[in-house]
């Protein structure tokens, strides 16, 4: 099935469509663009050093359309794949208002443009890394890993942990161990929050030969993973306060959450084929969501304080 929605894809490649505006801008993934640019804001701001402004924002900029650039490289890829999966098969490409070769060009355009402005605004580590970054998702991730094996969304998570340090990077110059702590809760969160969509979406994920954990493990393997998971994130959400640079309030706030994160994947795990409309995995996942912008705005908190009150 695959196969041939590929197939009739590139047979349409050649062919310009009548993409409006709002069609390119969902190209983007505005709700992971957003998330993007909260953490690389969030490295900047915890980074020991005080940017000029105007070279923030055209830095913060650069790596929200690094972040789109990704995106619309996995939409062209994809196409086929998420057109027989319900919760995708509405995006442009698959559904037929952008052409292929149009989210293609798209998104190498925005790749380079990203990264120079990124590079030459701030400085190359900090645009070497968004590159690596795009490369990354769009062709470890995407066109390899998400294929091939259900350790995809593990190795690939990567990609999705770098953005904060990235901002680290276009402020100091430098990648330290407080920038990879930041990479860490993410990399960690990355599994459970996406096996506990693969748990309650595995038929989208099988119909379109996507080897997503629950897929090729069981449920109960699944659940038993992001259980052991979860407890990392809470680990690793409070270790910026045991390695010293964010404070002890911040401390119990990521203290709290994260035991509230492994609450929430001890009722994955003693789910027993609950209805769909009931199910923990449900409740995990949004609680995930949560969780990454909770610790994250208490780490911006945190960080502002310090600068204003130094």
């Amino acid at each position: 099935m695959a196969l041939v929605e590929r197939e009739h894809i590139n047979e349409e490649a050649g062919r310009l469509s009548e993409a409006t505006a709002g069609d390119f801008i969902a190209l983007l993934k505005p709700r992971v663009m957003s998330l993007v640019v909260f953490t690389a804001f969030v490295g900047m701001v915890l980074a020991p050093a005080s940017p000029n402004p105007f070279l923030a924002l055209i830095s913060i900029l650069a790596i929200a359309v690094g972040a789109g650039a990704s995106g619309a490289l996995n939409m062209w890829y994809d196409a086929d794949i998420d057109a027989v999966m319900a919760r995708t098969a509405t995006r442009p490409v698959p559904a037929g208002r952008v052409a292929p070769g149009e989210a293609l060009g798209f998104g190498l355009f925005l790749s380079a443009f990203s990264v120079g402005t990124l590079g030459l605004m701030a400085n190359w580590l900090a645009a070497s890394l968004l590159a690596f970054t795009i490369f990354f998702y769009a062709v470890i991730y995407t066109m390899w890993l998400k294929r091939s094996t259900p350790q995809n969304i593990v190795i690939g998570g990567a990609a999705g942990a770098l953005p904060p340090v990235v901002g680290w990077a276009a402020v100091t110059g430098s990648v330290s161990l407080e920038s990879l702590v930041l990479f860490l809760i993410i990399f960690l969160w990355t599994p459970p929050h996406f096996w506990a969509l693969a748990l309650f979406k595995s038929g989208d994920y099988e119909r379109a030969g996507v080897p997503m954990m629950p897929n090729v493990a069981g449920a109960a393997s699944t659940r038993r993973q992001i259980f052991v998971y979860s407890v990392l994130v809470a680990i690793s959400g409070v270790l910026p306060t045991l390695m010293g640079f964010a404070s002890l309030p911040y401390g119990l706030a990521a203290a709290v959450l994260g035991i509230a994160f492994v609450w929430y994947s001890w009722r994955v795990l003693a789910a027993k084929g609950q209805d769909v409309k009931s199910r923990p995995e449900k409740a995990l996942f949004g609680y995930s969501v949560l969780y990454l912008f909770a610790i994250f705005a208490a780490l911006l908190c945190d960080g502002l304080i310090a600068h204003f009150g130094a």
